[in-house]
């Protein structure tokens, strides 16, 4: 994945990172106030980092208009998530975790490790394409499947496929473990979900 300017730092990758999050599965315009909730910061701050984003090319940001990532910043957003996924994965399989507990550690570990740690985790796991929650784990290349799926809240069958789960709520997660809400589980609707939970799994037909 060539092409990406001078290095980066952590919360530089965060906001590349949370922007190609924000449209990974639900894709539409990324206002300031989307980005500033998803990032858990006030709007102020997030325009301010925007703009210098911006300066760096690495997104295209207009005021009060959308923002989304440039190809520079869209390569250097996988890149991160690549890390992210690949770490979950290891931290599942091979330490122990639960599928609750692997997202936090993932997020300070990212930012600490180099593409040759990656490469290899990569090749240790045996290529995973997936990471404990059904997120796409982009190749060395940084192509990743187009996710399928849609949220639950959206389907209309009787029978769905879980595809993947939001990590972003740990409660949530344990509770779905519980109740077998689990990637690669089929169930039939409707099911005793809520909207928020509803809205947190993403399904396909098959």
């Amino acid at each position: 994945m060539s092409g990406i300017p001078q290095q980066l730092s952590s919360s530089e990758e965060d906001y590349l990172k949370a922007l190609y999050l924000l449209g990974e599965w639900d894709s539409h315009p990324v206002y300031t106030g989307e980005l500033a909730d998803q990032l858990g910061l006030s709007p102020a701050s997030v325009t301010a980092m925007v703009r210098k984003l911006a300066g760096k090319s690495l997104v295209r940001f207009v005021p009060r208009g959308a923002i989304s990532l440039s190809p520079a910043g869209y390569r250097a957003a996988v890149k991160v998530v690549r890390r992210h996924r690949l770490i979950e994965t290891f931290l599942c399989r091979e330490l122990g975790y639960s599928w609750d507990e692997v997202h936090d550690e993932a997020e300070r570990l990212e930012h600490t490790v180099s593409e040759r740690f990656i490469d290899a985790l990569e090749a240790r796991l045996g290529y995973p394409q997936s990471d404990p929650h059904g997120d796409r784990i982009p190749d060395a290349s940084g192509h990743a499947p187009a996710p399928t799926a849609i949220r639950l809240d959206r389907y209309t069958g009787s029978s769905a496929l879980i595809v993947r789960i939001s990590d972003e709520d740990p409660a949530f997660l344990r509770a779905a473990a519980r109740r077998g809400l689990l990637p690669g589980t089929r169930i039939t609707l409707p099911h005793r979900l809520d909207a928020i939970e509803a809205s947190m799994i993403w399904v396909s037909d098959s």
